[in-house]
């Protein structure tokens, strides 16, 4: 299981500086989410100009409002700029997101991103598509200078999105869902999917907050803060429940640096490819730990 390191900031110095820094910590990979603040694929090329020799995956781009050719030309533009090592995670987002803040429709989230994968994979594989499906249409052939082959993650919890993650693309990245939930729900369906379609086994990426701490229950009690928002999301809530959790403060891996590199050390017998490490206290201490499982 590989361990990488979630990377953010408000500005694109921050993105090359923390990137710098998971370079020369050892870590092989970086990942970042598009939230409402800078564009994640354009702070990515900015980045990785500067730091070569990473991994750089999103988690999530969303899918709403931007256009299947739209999007591959700059997954394509990004992956070149960083030397061909981009991963894209995609997701359709939330319907609160979807329909109050762009006023679009959300009403078959599941079936659209279905169509959308039609059309994203075959620019990002091949360069060209010629797909017109109900609620999705692209006819193109790209000139990204061989860019080609960015491998695709899907953001997946529900067992339609992970038939497709499994079936269609490359595998699933996940957010907020703890490990009974992954063992149990997120990884047999993805590989069954998978083994069905004839595809190879897909890739499980797991992020989720960690904290090396001597104080859990003040941890736990700051990520409840920070993470609210995902406890009242509809599909976030619903992996929550699953887990048996309250709310995201109960799936926050924390402890003592031996509880912690344990607990990490544990996802890879669950399915687990990839563990990316959000840090949100204790930085330095946490990262001390992790070091030790690369």
């Amino acid at each position: 299981m590989r361990i990488g390191l979630w990377i953010g900031g408000n500005r694109l110095e921050d993105f090359v500086d923390n990137a710098r820094q998971a370079k020369e910590a050892g870590f092989p990979s970086v990942w970042s989410g598009q939230i409402f603040g800078l564009d994640t694929l354009t702070a990515f090329a900015v980045a990785g100009r500067e730091v070569s020799g990473l991994e750089w995956g999103t988690g999530v781009v969303p899918i709403y409002p931007r256009h299947p050719i739209a999007l591959a030309m700059q997954a394509l533009t990004t992956n070149a700029a960083v030397g061909g090592r981009l991963t894209l995670g995609i997701g359709p987002s939330h319907q609160v997101v979807v329909e109050a803040l762009h006023g679009l429709d959300y009403s078959r989230p599941a079936s659209f991103t279905g169509e959308y994968l039609q059309a994203l994979l075959p620019l990002l594989r091949e360069g060209k598509v010629s797909y017109a499906g109900s609620q999705v249409t692209a006819h193109v052939t790209l000139d990204p200078d061989k860019a080609l082959g960015v491998p695709v993650l899907l953001s997946a919890l529900a067992p339609r999105m992970l038939r497709l993650a499994g079936s269609v693309a490359d595998g699933t990245v996940t957010w907020m869902t703890g490990p009974k939930t992954v063992a149990t729900h997120v990884v047999p369906s993805i590989r069954a999917a998978a083994a069905d379609a004839g595809r190879p086994e897909p890739r499980v990426v797991m992020a989720l907050p960690v904290a090396v701490t001597d104080d859990v229950a003040q941890a736990r009690a700051r990520a409840g803060e920070i993470f609210a928002i995902y406890g009242g999301l509809p599909a976030y809530r619903a992996v929550l429940d699953r887990e048996g959790a309250e709310g995201p403060g109960d799936v926050v891996i924390a402890g003592d640096a031996a509880t912690v590199k344990a607990q990490i050390a544990e996802l890879a017998g669950h399915g687990v490819t990839d563990f990316a490490a959000v840090t949100f206290t204790d930085r330095e201490r946490t990262l001390s730990a992790l070091q030790e499982l690369l």
